[in-house]
């Protein structure tokens, strides 16, 4: 028969094998720290959707495709910028030609709706609602 050998490897919370005694020492400590501080908070910025989440229960500013634009409260999205808007104010732009001076002729359409699922394929921008005055 063949010997088997068994061997154990002690680490710190760090991952390190600890030095000298059982003891952590101030290294281990301080890399304990550094590892804490690492772990991402509910604030912290790390991907571009982390905006957005900054953003749940706020009032946001959604401009879409087709001169749309919508004002309302962030109640959910997901990775695809699938949106659930409550309070919302929508926006439609349009433009027409006027055929005898051929002007451009701006038109906006607002109405207001209580709860909107938006898909996020139309979606050009996320931002703070515009401050207007």
């Amino acid at each position: 028969m063949g010997k088997i050998i068994f061997q154990t490897r002690v680490c710190t919370p760090t991952g390190n094998p600890p030095s000298g005694s059982g003891r952590f020492d101030a290294d281990s400590q301080r890399n304990m720290a550094d590892e804490v501080e690492q772990q991402p908070t509910t604030n912290t910025v790390e991907e571009p959707l982390d905006l957005i989440r900054l953003s749940l229960d706020e009032r946001i500013y959604v401009k879409m495709r087709n001169d749309r634009e919508l004002r309302g409260r962030l109640h959910a999205y997901d990775q695809h910028l699938n949106m659930i808007l409550g309070d919302v104010e929508e926006t439609v732009t349009t433009v027409e030609i006027d055929e005898e001076t051929y002007e451009e002729l701006y038109k906006s359409t607002k109405r207001n709706i209580p709860m909107l699922f938006v898909r996020g394929d139309g979606v050009v921008l996320v931002a703070p609602p515009l401050r207007v005055g």
